[in-house]
């Protein structure tokens, strides 16, 4: 059994990299599903940061526009067209605003779902790769531990024959030196 420890060792240190190795490739695409919902949870946030934006500029532009009606007298007519236009124009845009936030929202969700689909097919399939690896390291680690014994049980073998030889060749060497003495 002492011949066998370090192959068994070997092959449990190469299981194990094979191992930690499957357990890094599947976190780092839960690092990249974490990565997408934090995009798909931010549109939110992003379309209504944008929005206020947006309206703070229509804000802004209708008090510039109240200013300029304070300032010039008769200018009223002209300033309530040009604010019309232009809160018309600003309905407009916010309108389309969200509805492309919608749509790439929309859009990037699918996308994030057709690749989490796919990337679950994958993971599948390399857990099972790597179990019938796994499984075929199993038994070649028993092969070897077989052919390590059965080298280690020859070898012990091969060293009893070696010592019964060197016992014959002591003896007859003794017989040899008893027959020369007398």
């Amino acid at each position: 059994m002492a011949y066998t420890t370090p192959i068994t060792t070997a092959f449990e240190m190469q299981r194990a990299t094979i191992e930690q190795s499957q357990k890094a490739f599947e976190q780092t695409l839960d690092f990249q599903q974490t990565v997408n919902e934090a995009v798909v949870d931010s549109f939110d946030s992003q379309e209504s940061a944008q929005r206020r934006g947006v309206e703070l500029s229509q804000t802004m532009f209708h008090s510039y526009l109240d200013l300029v009606e304070s300032t010039m007298p008769g200018a009223a007519g002209s300033v309530d067209e040009l604010r019309a236009a232009l809160d018309e124009q600003y309905d407009f845009l916010l309108e389309n605003h969200a509805e492309v936030f919608e749509t790439v929202a929309s859009e990037y969700e699918q996308g994030v779902d057709a690749y989490d689909e796919l990337t679950a097919d994958y993971v599948e399939a390399v857990d099972e790769q790597v179990e019938m690896l796994t499984e075929a390291h199993e038994e070649l680690e028993a092969q070897s531990v077989d052919v390590a014994e059965e080298w280690g049980d020859q070898l012990e073998t091969l060293q009893d024959q070696v010592e019964d030889l060197q016992d014959q060749v002591t003896d007859v060497q003794e017989r040899a030196a008893q027959a020369v003495e007398a």
